[in-house]
């Protein structure tokens, strides 16, 4: 059995997870690619995607991203909204590292941005300028609605089960035809230990060995609305759920 002492520390571990960096690094482990050619998602510069997130504890945000293998030649990326108004400019000192086996290094430049109030559906674009000052433009087109957060889930929140589940799963979100599932060991300083596939069912079966007795987990579900889209790109919903945490006697 698992200690009062024991269950706090792994509780305070998951409280952890919360915050916005934390979750942050999460989501942008389930970004992927769409494939070039006549998808306006891409320029001579690079890739270009706005997600709609509904995450826990803030309202309904924006979150423009910019990946390219020219990330060294970039000057400015700029984020415009459908009437061409400047809503933002990425932070080229924020990014993330894409390594890919016989391809060049890409980096994903990320910002988080607050709905802005004057916000319609329709084509929202970024500029690219070069340091050469050439410039480029990629647009995406963005449908301002809302995809629910994962319910439902089982093991529920805080269980303490007496065997290793062979599964986790969660009911269907409503407009959701994928979800990623991502799970940490508390017990070692809350270590992402596996990311799944995309998968097309509300159900994760847990690979042989992962989780073991005498553990404790915790676990977040991104659910989103497509996946390598011509029109909307990577995608365009995303939730991403407050993390559950399971022990195992």
């Amino acid at each position: 059995m698992i200690d009062t002492e024991s269950r706090t520390g792994f509780r305070r571990a998951a409280q952890r997870m919360q915050h916005p960096a934390a979750l942050l690094c999460l989501y942008c482990l389930a970004c992927g690619a769409v494939q070039a050619g006549d998808d306006s998602h891409y320029s001579g510069a690079g890739f270009f995607d706005i997600h709609v997130c509904n995450w826990p504890d803030r309202p309904l945000f924006l979150m423009p991203l910019f990946s390219s293998e020219r990330f060294a030649e970039i000057d400015r990326i700029e984020v415009f909204a459908p009437d061409d108004s400047f809503i933002t400019e990425l932070d080229l000192q924020r990014f993330r590292i894409l390594k890919r086996k016989g391809k060049p290094e890409k980096r994903v430049f990320i910002r988080q941005i607050d709905m802005p109030d004057n916000a319609t559906d329709g084509w929202y674009s970024a500029r690219v300028k070069l340091t050469d000052g050439s410039q480029y433009r990629a647009r995406d087109y963005v449908i301002l609605s809302q995809l629910s957060q994962v319910s439902g889930r089982v093991p529920a929140n805080e269980s303490v089960l007496v065997q290793v589940p062979a599964e986790l799963s969660w009911e269907p979100v409503t407009g959701a035809a994928h979800y990623q599932v991502f799970i940490r060991d508390l017990w070692n300083d809350s270590k992402l230990v596996y990311t799944s596939k995309l998968l097309q069912q509300p159900r994760l079966v847990l690979p042989t060995g992962l989780i073991e007795s005498g553990g404790s987990y915790a676990w977040v579900i991104h659910a989103r609305d497509t996946n390598e889209h011509s029109l909307l790109g990577d995608f365009n919903h995303g939730s991403l759920n407050r993390p559950a945490t399971f022990s195992v006697d």
